[in-house]
């Protein structure tokens, strides 16, 4: 593919964004950055919410993670629609009753600033890390398919990328968001349709259903108790992954908080939840088709798994079907970018500056947000350049290792505040949060030395949650005589 095109498509899109940024923001005051003034269409977040739980990770890693597990990661994403429905019949009606604007404010009722402020953080890290990974697996493929042949330099793209979604979501903020994302989840699943129906028109490809049957690539269920994609621990780990990184979530919530009523917003939660089970269907599709025609073509398999669908679609298809890939590609890379710049903005603003309580009239608060979206923005190209240089190449596992990790204490702070009466003393809140991550990594690392061979993986996220929950309730004890 000519990069003069790649580039043409990629500046095209980004003034397709800019344009829809310029309209949505047009009046709008600073209050609606962070809320959307609350008039959101419930079936326009929807839509969009799917562009945003996907990014370029599914894109590019479930199609090559078929290799290795078969359809196995399907057990994960049902355990993701029922914890959608969890968020919609608990967390949302919770939000909506006391009017939050950032969802971290209820950890402040409930326990104190110590806690709220200490929540707030571990969002922080948590979409830092996450969002700026999915950011790096998207420009790693056009960087080494297309942008390295022309001698640009990957930091030099990552710096070009960033000044773009700057510059669309510096004004519009959520208004803007959620109808960028509607936009782009449409050029995704294009993207993905478009290929699954090419290869399975190809003549080499007929009877492709019998031989991926045949093939055992299909396969769903792990029964196996001591793998780490053990069915019965991967259905209740993506449950309580959805509850913490959508639930709890500051970037996915103030887009279903931007809908005008609490029912409008669960109906666009459960809506949701049953398209992410059709939509991942597809990618593990794609994936068993991506690897039986490398078989029938006789092409040699690529080093990483993650590179199969890139190498296919940008060195082996036909032209127009590698454009489609590129469009799909860029529209996953920017959901994974603008909505967590925005989320970082708001949280960071709104629950460690306190910028609504401090009387400041509102050029003043303008003038912080911004600063603080700019400074996000560099902190983002930062973590960007340091997964490049790290190199990481098992991409999706890495992003729920570190989701587990960093969700947890979250995901703790929360069940303790819903489901216990009592009230951690606040100072000791910040060690607990963070002694429980250290703790699970060390049990981690020798769990099947310590469990009889069992191999911990996705249900981190549950021991962390776990200790946050067990260090809380030890330090709300009252204090011994």
């Amino acid at each position: 593919m000519s990069p003069t095109l790649l580039l043409a498509i990629v500046f095209g899109y980004f003034l397709v964004l800019l344009g829809i940024a310029w309209y949505t923001s047009r009046g709008a005051g600073e209050h609606s950055f962070y809320s959307g003034d609350r008039k959101s269409l419930w079936y326009v977040v929807a839509f969009g919410m799917i562009g945003t739980s996907l990014s370029g990770v599914t894109f590019i890693s479930v199609p090559g993670y078929v290799d290795a597990k078969a359809w196995t990661y399907f057990q994960l994403v049902f355990g993701f629609a029922i914890g959608y429905w969890i968020v919609a019949g608990v967390l949302l009606p919770l939000y909506y009753r006391m009017q939050l604007t950032s969802i971290y404010g209820y950890l402040r009722e409930r326990f104190g600033l110590h806690s709220y402020r200490t929540g707030a953080s571990f969002f922080i890290l948590s979409r830092l890390a996450g969002a700026t990974i999915r950011i790096f697996v998207v420009l790693n493929v056009i960087q080494l398919f297309v942008l390295d042949a022309m001698g640009i330099p990957f930091e030099v793209t990552a710096l070009a990328v960033m000044l773009m979604i700057v510059l669309y979501t510096l004004k519009g903020g959520v208004k803007t968001i959620v109808w960028t994302d509607t936009l782009q989840t449409l050029f995704m699943l294009g993207a993905l349709i478009g290929t699954i129906v090419y290869i399975t028109r190809q003549p080499d490809m007929m009877g492709w259903l019998p031989a991926l049957k045949a093939n055992g690539s299909m396969r769903i269920l792990d029964l196996d108790w001591r793998s780490d994609s053990f069915f019965l621990k991967q259905v209740l780990a993506g449950i309580f992954i959805t509850i913490a990184m959508t639930g709890l979530d500051q970037e996915m919530m103030q887009k279903n908080l931007s809908v005008s009523t609490v029912e409008g917003s669960k109906k666009n939660m459960r809506t949701f939840s049953v398209i992410l089970l059709g939509v991942n269907l597809l990618f593990l599709l794609l994936g068993s088709l991506l690897f039986l025609y490398m078989q029938r073509q006789a092409i040699a398999m690529p080093a990483h798994s993650d590179d199969v669908f890139p190498t296919l679609a940008l060195q082996h298809f036909p032209p127009w079907l590698g454009l489609l890939f590129i469009i799909g590609l860029i529209s996953a890379l920017f959901p994974s970018a603008d909505g967590a710049l925005t989320a970082l903005t708001a949280s960071t603003c709104i629950d460690l500056i306190g910028i609504r309580d401090r009387g400041w009239d509102e050029p003043r608060q303008k003038r912080v947000r911004q600063r603080v979206h700019l400074g996000m923005a560099v902190i983002f190209l930062l973590f960007i350049y340091y997964f490049h240089w790290l190199a990481t190449p098992t991409v999706i596992k890495t992003l729920f290792d570190i989701a587990g990790f960093t969700y947890g204490p979250l995901l703790g702070l929360f069940a303790f505040g819903i489901f216990f009466k009592g009230r951690p003393r606040e100072n000791w809140v910040p060690w607990v949060c963070v002694c429980a991550p250290i703790i699970t990594y060390f049990l981690r690392l020798y769990s099947q030395e310590l469990f009889f061979g069992y191999k911990m993986g996705f249900e981190v996220l549950l021991v962390v949650a776990g200790l946050t929950m067990l260090g809380l309730w030890a330090s709300s004890r009252p204090a011994k005589a």
